[in-house]
């Protein structure tokens, strides 16, 4: 049993950023370990780069990737915060998670490699000028610069051109500073601080890959471009371009992004920018680097030796000629970052052909600072090359295995202890407080990075002929579900003590219930200690019960908070412990089936709102949508909120609800809320209030969304203060609380999105919005009455502003609610 120093612990892996990770062996076909040899051979490297998850050309990646064994990354500059979420209710932060893993997935199944910029996505922008009011633009630029630094590509494609007011602002703005760090990253006098890890690097060429989103894109005369054919079929992965692009898109499930794969003859075309002319291809004039290397062209002498002779029967008849292929690199002696790259390549191509296999594995998946974790390292080796002196190393102590060979797994019990000091696994980018609209990211090797630098492992050796191996190895958890058979999740490293707290919001408004839950979880014992909350004092709060249960170490505090004056206060409740030693974190753990299991940590913060609101508290319905926030606020208003099912459209079901609110996106998700429109307009009819959040406009399951026709526009309002104009003698505005100027102050992201256009006349439209410089739109409220009750539809973003505590937008969704 040891105890490991946090530091190296946690730092063993994941700090060669910019190479791959041995998470765990797996066994592949021969045909793939021939299609590894290829990419051996070759050197030619592309960068390519826009904005957001999704934005990728994942075909273009695939076939280079593939078909050309070229290297390819892509840089994404954001992680795809702003954005929505089509499976689930995360938005922010979480959802940039998610993406961030998604895009993992997309490049694990493209073959291509993942970075980012420290760049936010704060949400839809309209042009570049707006974008870096927002970014720090020598921040940004400099990220792309260290990009090209360290990934080293002899070309650069952007997904977007230059031009202004075409598309999304981040999408022009990460073409303006993919050619701005084309330029400068050859210079020394550029960002010179980062030549402490980097060397200068030129790409030869940069250009622009053109598109046509809706179709087949067809060249524009007197205008050069090389076109890849794109749609070719590769015998060794068994699949077509096509098809691995659609798998890759297919990867970006939140954002609803499941493709078809194309088949046939297809191009991709690109038109140069910047650079060197070409006469032939892109890659004129690139070198093959083995070439430039003393000894460099016996290494290629040998790879045409394997490919010639490959045996795809008996892929481990190769690993003699793959294990003198490595000596040979190895005798290089070279420094260069690609060389290095391409050695783990080998040796990942090495265990393949073996079959090796590999994992280490706890019996939980969570442990906390102190906690004896119990783990298994096994490895099997079903050829009859040995693999000898198998062993494991956590610091200065090595766990020594036997001998395997002829099918043979060696299991390596192991069990330490984890230092005390020992952060928990927050996402790098997430560590530190948001830079305005950058992560702040201090350290310089880390920015670029997909996801976490600090994952917990060992290093595995061993001896395969006379050559010593040694790779990082992740520790995972792993277990089977009964559906889904073999589960394997992260092992990550949380408080010995977190938080809980019932409610985002509170509010202190008549007929809402003014107390919250606070629940301290304990991860070894009960700890002694006291529950206060920073931002308010301790006299405008009472403690009205603790109840520990014992059995699941949890300790619960029911708070009652005591008027404090109108207006919102962002407190955090805190645990402070006999010792002095505060916890006030909460633990968050996202869970979809597509990507790993994401934990991350935030403040235990509540939004406490006090307002002299007027609520009636009435019985609301809500029917969900792709997933929002929405009815977690109004229970907290105190509304009485129930959720509506397919079975639940009777007319005298519906009759009870003072008001039912559909969620973002139900009309283009929810199918049994299209089959059943109908009953909701006859609830209108009959006296009740129907308000239909925003949905885009395709794909729609019915066109039929309110009692009189409009249609869902494209209008937005990206800047969250621009002003806003309305009729203020509006009923809607003013009753039973009158909307002011100032209630759309403090505003988040934006005003709201897909508006309504053309609405018929008998919809009244009380808001005009509008970015700067951009023509006024109307349509991001509008309702109408019918027959005894009132339909709304609202573009306005409630799902972000409601759950951020956001008083005006809450004030007004009561208006809506309560006509």
């Amino acid at each position: 049993m040891i105890q490991l120093k946090n530091q190296l612990f946690l730092a063993i892996i994941g700090l060669i950023l910019f190479c791959p990770l041995y998470s765990f062996g797996q066994s592949v076909p021969s045909s793939q370990v021939y299609h590894s040899l290829l990419q051996l051979r070759e050197t030619k490297r592309v960068l390519y780069v826009a904005a957001h998850p999704d934005d990728e050309n994942t075909r273009l990646i695939a076939y280079l990737a593939n078909g050309e064994h070229a290297e390819v990354a892509y840089l994404s500059l954001t992680r795809g915060d702003g954005g929505q979420n089509l499976i689930g209710k995360e938005l922010g932060i979480e959802l940039g998670q998610i993406r961030t893993q998604e895009l993992i997935k997309a490049r694990q199944t493209d073959g291509g490699r993942q970075y980012f910029t420290r760049a936010l996505d704060f949400g839809y922008s309209k042009d570049p000028t707006e974008t870096l009011q927002n970014w720090e633009k020598e921040k940004v630029l400099a990220d792309v610069v260290w990009a090209i630094r360290r990934f080293q590509p002899d070309i650069i494609i952007t997904r977007f051109n230059t031009t202004p007011g075409v598309t999304h602002g981040h999408h022009t703005t990460s073409a303006i500073l993919a050619g701005e760090a084309f330029d400068l990253a050859g210079k020394t006098t550029a960002f010179s601080e980062q030549l402490a890890y980097v060397k200068p690097w030129q790409p030869k060429r940069i250009f622009f890959n053109a598109y046509n989103f809706r179709g087949e894109f067809e060249p524009e005369e007197g205008k050069k471009y090389y076109a890849f054919e794109v749609g070719g079929y590769d015998p060794l992965l068994g699949k077509t371009y096509h098809q691995i692009a659609a798998d890759s898109r297919t990867m970006h499930k939140s954002q609803g992004f499941g493709a078809t794969a194309g088949a046939g003859k297809a191009k991709d075309y690109i038109e140069q920018v910047g650079g060197e002319n070409y006469i032939n291809t892109p890659f004129d004039g690139v070198t093959n680097r083995w070439e430039k290397l003393n000894g460099g062209n016996a290494v290629l002498s040998q790879l045409d030796q394997l490919l010639k002779n490959f045996n795809f029967v008996q892929a481990d008849q190769n690993v003699p000629q793959l294990l003198a292929l490595r000596k040979a690199i190895i005798g290089l002696n070279s420094q260069e970052t690609w060389v290095k790259e391409k050695l783990e390549k080998l040796d990942q191509t090495i265990f393949n052909a073996l079959g090796l296999e590999y994992e280490f594995i706890a019996r939980k998946e969570t442990g906390f600072p102190g906690e004896q974790i119990r783990t298994d390292l096994t490895l099997t080796n079903p050829s009859q090359l040995e693999i000898q002196d198998v062993s494991v190393q956590i610091l200065d102590t090595y766990f020594k295995g036997r001998t395997a060979k002829d099918n043979a797994t060696v299991t390596l019990p192991i069990e330490f202890k984890i230092p005390e000091e020992t952060p928990s696994s927050q996402p790098y980018w997430l560590e530190n407080p948001l830079d305005g609209a950058l992560f702040s990211v201090p350290s310089q090797q880390k920015i670029g990075v997909p996801f976490s630098t600090q994952i917990v492992g060992g290093d595995l050796s061993f001896t395969i002929e006379d050559q010593q191996f040694k790779l990082p190895v992740q520790l995972f958890y792993k277990y089977n579900d009964q559906v889904d058979g073999e589960i394997k999740q992260p092992f990550t490293i949380v408080p010995e003590v977190d938080l809980t707290v019932s409610k985002d919001n509170v509010f202190l408004v008549s007929g809402a219930d003014p107390t919250v839950t606070v629940t301290v979880n304990f991860k070894k014992q009960f700890l002694d200690g006291v529950l206060d909350f920073e931002g308010i004092d301790k006299n405008q709060f009472k403690i009205l019960s603790v109840e520990d249960e014992v059995y699941q170490k949890k300790r619960i505090f029911k708070v009652a908070f005591l008027p404090n004056g109108n207006g919102k206060k962002v407190i955090t409740a805190r645990f402070t412990t006999e010792s002095g030693k505060r916890y006030d974190q909460i633990t968050k753990q996202i869970s979809y089936k597509h990507i790993p299991h994401l934990t991350y940590f935030s403040p235990a913060s509540i939004n406490l709102i006090q307002a002299d609101w007027k609520v009636s508290g009435n019985h609301i319905g809500y029917i969900q949508g792709a997933g929002d926030n929405v009815p977690g606020v109004l229970t907290g208003l105190g509304y009485k909120v129930t959720m509506i099912g397919a079975n639940d459209y009777s007319p005298e079901y519906l009759s009870q609800f003072k008001a039912i609110v559909v969620g973002i996106r139900a009309y283009n998700t929810n199918t049994d809320l299209a089959s059943n429109q109908q009953a909701l307009i006859e609830y209108v009819r009959a006296g009740g209030t129907l308000i239909v959040q925003y949905n885009t406009s395709s794909p729609l399951l019915t066109n039929q969304l309110g009692p009189f026709p409009f249609t869902i526009g494209r209008d937005r309002v990206t800047v969250q203060g621009s002003p806003v104009v309305a009729d203020w003698n509006s009923p809607i505005l003013m009753a039973p609380n009158q909307i002011k100027g100032e209630d759309f102050e403090g505003w988040v992201q934006e005003r709201g999105l897909y508006f309504a256009s053309n609405p018929d006349p008998k919809y009244q439209t009380p808001l005009t919005m509008q970015d700067p410089g951009e023509n006024p739109s109307t349509g991001s409220l509008i309702y109408a009455k019918y027959g005894e009750g009132t339909y709304v539809y609202t573009g306005i973003s409630f799902f972000r502003q409601l759950p951020s505590g956001i008083p005006g937008a809450i004030k007004l969704f009561i208006n809506l609610i309560e006509q």
